[in-house]
């Protein structure tokens, strides 16, 4: 993929200041903004690199790291994705999707830390109620939660992308799969998505009104629980994973998804941002929209998420602190797990994302090595071997 003409940290740059003058961002959103416009570049340092064939220098400045940062995603998903690898079942999986009302986004916004909590049991809840009931499943389910938070315009929306698989463990620790139609080989459908509606919404205003009631200062507006308990509450579940092909490949477009991509971002002029969106409700039909820039990073901090916040999540079977359970489960349909180190950004790329980061670009031979590097506010500092090879060289002038 080429690269982008602009990036978010360009916005940044430029109208940050003016962005916190006008709309008083967080402590939270300062630091994140701070550090997504100091991604790779030279305050937070880097390195000097030289090509072991030709010679060729290569400069490369530290990334920031940030989980909101555009340009910091790729090798965290793909190394995430490795992992998740390890833990598929030679099963189908379901991908459900629990929204909420728009009524509630106020809330979610002035309290995001206890509602995105909140968020998460009721769907948990949700599920597990489903899946320990004979009636559907009766045995131990697991799911894998994803907290996304917006549209494609960069409007607020929260909602919950889940991965479950089509069965669950029995208290004897064996699988059971759920109900297959004769028509099919595997089940089309995970639980009746009107009943999964009518038991996420109830359980999700019971962990409201016991939240709100704790807390003196946000007694609950009687008014809006009264126009929650009748909105029409939205769970949908998409045609079943077709196997763990599948589901990496939904696992590798989700889980570490930004609020913006830098490539949608198409021009940056007169304090204005174009970008690129696609409306799904006129049939995914590609559009663009222009935003004054403080306008712009104001809806872009609306997703940044609470300090040290969890937004993928795991439960059930899949949750870590089962994890010798699944192993059972995964040997019982011959699905062996071998132990594996944790690769290097560099291995991922060449795995994964299919380029060789060290490779020379100019004489398409050498690769690089790193011969300086320097931290953020400290002198640069040489490698060992290029440290020997400047006192050699400099020795043979001196002779």
């Amino acid at each position: 993929m080429s690269r982008p003409s602009h990036d978010l940290s360009e916005i940044i740059t430029l109208y940050g200041a003016d962005f916190e003058q006008k709309h008083s961002p967080t402590e939270q959103q300062r630091k994140v903004l701070s550090q997504l416009s100091q991604c790779r570049s030279a305050v937070l340092g880097g390195h000097l690199d030289a090509c072991d064939s030709c010679g060729t220098m290569r400069i490369s400045y530290n990334s920031c790291r940030n989980r909101h940062c555009p340009k910091c995603q790729a090798t965290n998903r793909e190394r995430w994705i490795e992992a998740r690898e390890d833990d598929l079942l030679n099963v189908s999986y379901f991908h459900v999707v629990f929204t909420l009302p728009e009524e509630l986004n106020p809330l979610f916004l002035f309290r995001s830390k206890t509602m995105y909590n909140i968020l998460f049991e009721a769907v948990k809840l949700t599920l597990e109620s489903f899946a320990y009931d004979p009636k559907h499943l009766g045995a131990q389910s697991g799911h894998i939660a994803v907290l996304h938070t917006w549209g494609q315009n960069l409007s607020f929306h929260p909602h919950l992308h889940c991965i479950v698989p089509a069965g669950g463990a029995t208290l004897q620790g064996k699988w059971k799969a759920l109900v297959k139609t004769a028509k099919d080989k595997q089940a089309t459908y995970l639980y009746p998505v009107k009943a999964l509606s009518k038991v996420y919404s109830g359980i999700f205003m019971r962990l409201l009104k016991s939240s709100l009631e704790i807390e003196a200062e946000h007694q609950p507006d009687k008014a809006l629980l009264k126009k929650l308990y009748n909105h029409k509450w939205v769970v949908y579940a998409k045609q079943p994973f077709y196997g763990p092909k599948q589901v990496i490949e939904y696992l590798g477009r989700y889980t570490h998804k930004v609020a913006i991509s830098n490539h949608r971002i198409k021009s940056i002029d007169k304090a204005q941002v174009t970008f690129s969106w696609k409306d799904y409700r006129q049939g995914d039909v590609q559009k663009e929209m222009t935003l004054q820039a403080t306008e712009f990073l104001r809806r872009f901090c609306q997703h940044i998420l609470p300090y040290q916040f969890v937004k993928i999540r795991h439960y059930g079977i899949l949750s870590s602190r089962n994890k010798v359970k699944l192993r059972d489960i995964q040997f019982s349909m011959g699905i062996v797990v071998e132990k594996k180190s944790k690769p290097s950004w560099q291995e991922v790329c060449k795995q994964k994302l299919n380029f060789d980061p060290e490779l020379c670009p100019h004489c398409k031979e050498g690769h690089f090595h790193t011969v300086s590097s320097w931290s953020a506010r400290a002198p640069p500092t040489l490698s060992a071997d290029y440290r020997a090879a400047v006192l050699a060289a400099t020795k043979n002038l001196s002779a």
